[in-house]
C-alpha cells in the first residue's frame, strides 16, 4: 500500500534526468517550467491529463503523441482493451500531432500489428510499447528538424474507446464463449476478469477457448482443467483465484469443490 515509482521514472532517475509530476499540468508554474526548456517537441505517451494549448505551444513542433490504436479508430482512454473486446484481429500505434481535441490531431505515421487469438491486454500492451518506442526513435529526430508531413484524420470514421469500468470485466455464462473469451483477454491482467458462481466470486487469471460445447454454467470436464459451458461453446479455466484464497489451477479449484461433469456453477444453481 505504498506509492511506487513507475518503470519510466526509475529509468529516468538512473539516467539522471529531471522528473516533474504535477498534480495539474495546467498549473501556471508547470507551464512556465515547460516553456523554459525551449523544447523542439514534446513527446507524450498515455499521460492521463489533457494538455493545455499553452503547454502544447511551448515547443517549436508542439506536442507529439503515441496512441495505441489505428486512429481514428479507438480515440480515448482504453484503445487496447476495446480492440480486444471487439474481437479485432489488427491494431497498431499511431504517431500524431497533438491538438486541443481528444486524439483528433493529424497523423504522422502508423505501425500496424496483428493481434494473436489468445493475446491478452497485458501481452498486447507490452508488444505495442516496443512498437511505440521504435516509432519514436525513428521519427523524433525528423520531427525536431521539421522534416515530416502530416495527414488529417477522417473524423467520420472515428470511434471512442471509453474508460474501463470494473463491472465490464464480469463474465456471463449466458453470453457466447467467444465474446466472453474476448472479455477475459481484454481485461487481463487489469482490472481482472471474474465470474459469479454459486461458490462465490472467482477471478480468472488464465483461460483458453474450450474444445467442447455444453450447457451455460455447467462443468464439461475436470480432467486437466475446469472446462465450463458458455452459450455457443465453452471456456477452459486454467488458473483462478476464488474470493479470499490464493491463485490455483482450474483443476485444483474443481477438485477442491468436488466438482464433477454435469455440476452447475451458476449463481442460481440452475440449468438454463
Amino acid at each position: 500500500m505504498q506509492l511506487q515509482p513507475s518503470p519510466v521514472k526509475l529509468a529516468a532517475m538512473e539516467l539522471g534526468l529531471s522528473i516533474e509530476a504535477p498534480e495539474r499540468s495546467r498549473a501556471p508554474e508547470f507551464v512556465d517550467l515547460i516553456r523554459s526548456f525551449e523544447a523542439d517537441a514534446l513527446l507524450v505517451v498515455a499521460y492521463g491529463q489533457i494538455l493545455s494549448t499553452a503547454v502544447l505551444e511551448s515547443a517549436k513542433r508542439g506536442g507529439i503523441n503515441l496512441h495505441g490504436s489505428i486512429l481514428p479508430r479507438y480515440r480515448g482512454a482504453a484503445p487496447i482493451q476495446r480492440c480486444i473486446l471487439a474481437g479485432d484481429t489488427e491494431t497498431g500505434v499511431t504517431l500524431m500531432q497533438m491538438d486541443k481535441g481528444m486524439d483528433t490531431g493529424d497523423i504522422i505515421a502508423i505501425d500496424r500489428v496483428s493481434i494473436g487469438g489468445d493475446e491478452t491486454y497485458g501481452d498486447l500492451q507490452d508488444r505495442l510499447s516496443i512498437v511505440a518506442a521504435n516509432l519514436a526513435k525513428h521519427w523524433m529526430p525528423q520531427i525536431c528538424s521539421g522534416s515530416y508531413t502530416t495527414e488529417p484524420q477522417d473524423s467520420e470514421q472515428a470511434t471512442f474507446a471509453s474508460k474501463i469500468d470494473k463491472a465490464e470485466a464480469e463474465l456471463s455464462f449466458d453470453r457466447s464463449a467467444q465474446e466472453e473469451y474476448n472479455r477475459f483477454r481484454a481485461f487481463t491482467p487489469a482490472p481482472g476478469a471474474f465470474l459469479q458462481t454459486r461458490f462465490g466470486t472467482v477471478r480468472i487469471s488464465s483461460a483458453r477457448m474450450g474444445t467442447e460445447a455444453g450447457m451455460p454454467g455447467v462443468v464439461i470436464s475436470t480432467s486437466k482443467a475446469c472446462q465450463v459451458g458458455f452459450a455457443n461453446g465453452s471456456m477452459i479455466l486454467l488458473q483462478v483465484q476464488p474470493d479470499g484464497k490464493k491463485r490455483m489451477t482450474g483443476k485444483d479449484y474443481a477438485n477442491g469443490l468436488r466438482l464433477t461433469v454435469g455440476d452447475s456453477l451458476r449463481p442460481d444453481h440452475s440449468t438454463p
